[in-house]
């Protein structure tokens, strides 16, 4: 039987992704991501170097910024959004995590380009309480 709970691994994404995305930190890193991780997104290659390896090609801008984070049972819903990648607009992002023997085992993501006003036909931003600048 697994040790963790769900609001334990919610804060343990929340310290991975801020160790990985936005401090670049790939030794501590390594503390958060299983060896053998599966890595479900078109994006990325295999594994737990496919994530750092895409993370260590990316701008130093990258920053990664998390609005929403829910989890049940052995998995971590994080809605949050992904800026400074050189992109014409930031990603938003929906990553699916699953935890084995408390560690970032198995990702799936659905990403979308952030809408401005203008784009938005709901009129409402994607992200937060107001529209990029």
């Amino acid at each position: 039987m697994s040790n963790s709970s769900p609001e334990r691994n919610k804060a343990i994404v929340l310290e991975a992704f801020e160790t990985l995305f936005n401090k670049r930190d790939y030794a501590a890193a390594e503390r958060f991501w299983s060896p053998n991780y599966i890595q479900h997104s078109a994006h990325i290659a295999p594994g737990r170097d496919g994530l750092f390896n895409l993370v260590r090609s990316a701008p130093e801008t990258m920053r990664y910024e998390n609005q929403l984070i829910v989890a049940e049972g052995d998995y971590v819903i994080a809605h949050g959004r992904f800026t400074g990648m050189g992109r014409p607009a930031a990603w938003i992002a929906a990553d699916v995590v699953r935890f084995e023997d408390g560690l970032l085992k198995e990702h799936w993501d659905v990403l979308q380009e952030e809408a401005t006003k203008a784009e938005s036909v709901s009129g409402l931003p994607m992200f937060g309480e107001t529209f990029p600048r």
